[in-house]
């Protein structure tokens, strides 16, 4: 059984004992966080409507906070002495996924 869950603006298909990295989340380590699915496959059954996944759930636990890579970036403009470095790292939250309810 898998599900495909919305986080963050993102889509990603999670099955049960998986870990997964989403968007910076505001939950302490060890809180239960709940998605429901956008769809849900249980062998052959494909639920998919919304009336189909009304009651359906996929639990998750945070594990912590990680950071991702180091992105550096560099813009300048020509022949007027502009130039400006600039650095980004997105921070992600790890969560595994503890069940997936079927409703």
């Amino acid at each position: 059984m898998y599900a495909v869950i919305n986080s963050g603006g993102k889509q990603a298909k999670v099955e049960n004992g998986q870990t997964l990295r989403v968007d910076l989340l505001s939950k302490a380590e060890g809180d239960e966080v709940t998605y429901t699915p956008l769809l849900l496959v249980d062998g052959d059954a494909v639920l998919s409507t919304p009336d189909q996944l009304s009651g359906s759930s996929v639990s998750a636990r945070v594990l912590g906070e990680e950071k991702g890579p180091k992105i550096n970036g560099f813009t300048y403009k020509n022949k007027s002495n502009i130039r400006r470095r600039w650095g980004h790292r997105q921070q992600y939250t790890m969560i595994e996924i503890t069940g997936i309810t079927r409703g």
